[in-house]
């Protein structure tokens, strides 16, 4: 039965980190979700979690409803002391009633300023996760 599910394979969906500038002239990094499809993406559930060798973080649930076409949706802020962990983001959703699923992951240390690159859509430079 299992083998009758076939889940179509992700594109144009992605996760990013983005470093930010507050109004107190800080940095900090979150976390989008971004939907460069030109079909909105429906019930949308995002499961985040970050893991070491001997540590693990809390993980983070979120559902988003409705994703529009060519846009994008701020998931969540992510700590500096996080970034030597490997950081995963499942992300599962409905495409015209089409179900969706992917893990995006960013391996450890590879956030960093270095490494921003033109991101779709977000009108700042990012990371993709893998």
């Amino acid at each position: 039965m299992k083998k009758d599910i076939t889940i179509p394979k992700v594109k144009d969906v992605y996760v990013a980190v983005v470093k930010e500038h507050t109004e107190e002239n800080t940095s900090e990094w979150a976390v989008y979700l971004i939907n460069d499809t030109g079909k909105d993406l429906e019930t949308a559930i995002i499961v985040s979690e970050g893991y070491s060798k001997t540590k693990k973080t809390s993980t983070l649930r979120k559902k988003l409803d409705r994703l529009p076409k060519k846009s994008f949706a701020k998931l969540e802020l992510i700590q500096e002391e996080l970034f030597g962990f490997t950081n995963q983001f499942k992300v599962s959703y409905f495409m015209e009633g089409q179900l969706f699923d992917k893990t995006f992951v960013f391996e450890p240390e590879s956030i960093h300023s270095e490494n921003l690159e033109v991101l779709p859509l977000i009108e700042d430079r990012g990371i993709l996760a893998k």
